[in-house]
């Protein structure tokens, strides 16, 4: 049965207070302890930890091992290092364990910009040559140093490809206006011949 010193959370909800504790490794975070260590109490500003030294000892001697934050909550305090000296056999009389910790800085949360790609609207049996239009293969590195001249090309032709684009836009409206009237006339007609039926 290995014992381990880890934090019991304690408090309100979104209130946190933590209690070190030692624990059969086994039992849950928040289940059966031996005994209490300490207290963690991290709302404060600063942090306060609280800690029982001589009982922090006894246990560390019976061999049980503090979890990865109560070992470096005790490291900020300063109680590990007062304990490997004392295993070393040095004096430690002129050390004094901190109560109250500096927090880091949390991390600010980046938004990720979404990018959307502008697709031309475009007849149904032009969607082949313009989806090949659009991709183009990937060129070797060779052929990405273009001329000066070429830039200044593309860049007058764009123009002119932004109002080919607007001109298919009407079209296509044109087309589908034209073919909703139709329908609208074949609707009408349909209903006239079943009144003329009835």
């Amino acid at each position: 049965m290995s014992v381990k010193i880890r934090l019991r959370r304690m408090g309100a909800k979104k209130k946190p207070f933590y209690r070190f504790v030692a624990a059969d490794s086994r039992s849950p975070r928040d289940g059966r302890f031996k005994e209490v260590l300490g207290y963690y109490d991290p709302i404060e500003t600063p942090a306060k930890v609280v800690v029982e030294e001589e009982r922090i000892y006894y246990w560390l001697k019976q061999g049980a091992t503090p979890s990865e934050t109560a070992n470096s909550l005790f490291r900020q305090v300063g109680l590990i290092s007062k304990w490997e000296k004392l295993r070393k056999g040095e004096d430690v009389s002129g050390m004094e364990l901190l109560t109250q910790i500096t927090e880091r800085k949390k991390k600010k949360k980046t938004k990720k910009r979404v990018v959307k790609a502008e697709v031309p609207e475009v007849k149904q049996g032009e969607v082949k040559e313009a989806v090949q239009a659009e991709v183009s293969p990937e060129k070797p590195e060779e052929e990405e140093k273009e001329p000066e001249g070429k830039k200044e090309e593309e860049k007058q032709a764009a123009p002119e490809q932004a109002e080919s684009r607007k001109e298919a836009e009407k079209e296509l409206k044109q087309e589908s206006e034209g073919k909703k009237s139709e329908k609208k006339e074949a609707e009408s007609k349909t209903e006239d011949s079943e009144e003329g039926k009835s």
